[in-house]
């Protein structure tokens, strides 16, 4: 039975993972911090290590270049997230198997397990992969140093498939710098690339002269069934949108670019991890950074991340999601809405909501009466005592 050792400061990711795995018939150990995974390694031979980025004592990359440097060389992969990613790329160079992001779903991670074992993959992610081997992928345009190669393959944030190369250059030009990014002008190129390196976000254009982008877009996922995939469209087009979902495609982005639209993009698919902090049962929401008039997104982006967060919450048996909403603007019109949903998330989970913030806030959700009796406290010692 392969041996795994999960090196995470939460102990509610611990659970989820050991729990998860467990189910796999794959024997899993646990440890809270760097130094106490290494005594791990030292004791016992593991198979693979699920190893966290931010630690206390020692962190992910610390333990990991002490492995190393002792010549472990035992596959390991990294639970980062999104605003860490960066560090990843360090990490390459010493050697990992692969990266998952955080909050993640169990089947990405037994998938990625399973790939680092050489274990036949689950039954709902082998049921995707059809599409044989190819000759190895053209030369991409790709930005950033976080794209570094591993065991032959990169992790790239955006893949445009577009014939027209000035798309990717104006992409290139609006999106934010730290993002990595390859172009592809064929839908051979790009199934080549897909077979190499990993995704997150992949934009296809709708009229590629002689391709189907619908069929294209079904054989990547095939490939990529992590990454979300968008059309690329014109605007008037008809309902583009609603014929894009309809096909399949995770939604639509128009040409020409709107950089309001692009913004709602990044949001989505690259910050979200950054909205909400875990630890254990206690969610502490991020505050609310961009324009005005952009106040709606954020909360429906934080709305979205903890309806998740809260099912991973239940998943490790604690019987309470304690809710941080320090840092949340008190708006009457949007807060107590979104404790509304919280409320309504957690009780589906068999979950007792408590909240924290400031007095303002609390003077805000005591005046509608759906949120009146909510359980509100001023600190995190104060919820957690109660």
């Amino acid at each position: 039975m392969p041996r795994i050792l999960t090196v995470d400061d939460s102990r509610a990711i611990r659970s989820i993972i050991a729990k998860g795995l467990k189910e796999r018939k794959l024997e899993v150990f646990e440890s809270e911090q760097g130094k106490e995974g290494l005594a791990c390694l030292e004791e016992c031979k593991f198979d693979l290590v699920l190893l966290d980025v931010t630690m206390p004592v020692l962190d992910g990359p610390g333990m990991l270049a002490k492995m190393r440097e002792h010549g472990d060389q035992t596959p390991v992969i990294m639970l980062t997230s999104e605003s860490k990613r960066s560090i990843v790329a360090g990490a390459m160079k010493l050697g990992i198997a692969d990266y998952i992001l955080k909050p993640f779903k169990n089947e990405e991670l037994h998938a990625k397990v399973a790939k680092a074992l050489n274990l036949p993959p689950p039954a709902s992610v082998a049921a995707t992969v059809a599409i044989p081997a190819a000759e190895k992928p053209p030369a991409a345009a790709v930005e950033g140093g976080a794209a570094a190669a591993v065991a032959g393959r990169q992790f790239v944030d955006v893949l445009v498939i577009d014939d027209m190369e000035n798309v990717f250059k104006k992409l290139r030009s609006l999106l934010p710098a730290h993002l990595t990014m390859n172009q592809s002008v064929s839908a051979h190129s790009a199934l080549s690339v897909c077979r190499e390196r990993v995704y997150r976000l992949i934009l296809i254009d709708s009229d590629i002269p002689d391709v189907n982008s619908t069929v294209l877009m079904r054989q990547i996922r095939t490939l990529q069934p992590q990454a979300a995939c968008l059309a690329l469209s014109l605007r008037g087009a008809g309902d583009a949108e609603g014929a894009a979902r309809e096909a399949g495609f995770d939604g639509v982005l128009f040409k020409p670019f709107d950089p309001s639209q692009l913004e709602d993009v990044v949001a989505q698919y690259f910050t979200n991890q950054e909205l909400v902090t875990v630890d254990d049962e206690l969610l502490l929401v991020g505050p609310f950074t961009g324009r005005q008039d952009r106040m709606d997104r954020y909360f429906q982006r934080v709305g979205g991340v903890m309806d998740k967060l809260m099912e991973q919450i239940a998943a490790a048996c604690f019987d309470r999601a304690i809710v941080d909403l320090s840092q949340v603007p008190p708006r009457p019109d949007r807060t107590p809405k979104l404790v509304v949903a919280l409320e309504s998330k957690a009780k589906s989970m068999g979950l007792e909501l408590r909240l924290i913030g400031s007095a303002e806030t609390k003077k805000v959700l005591t005046a509608f009466s759906d949120t009146a009796q909510v359980p509100f406290y001023a600190t995190v010692g104060e919820a957690r005592a109660a």
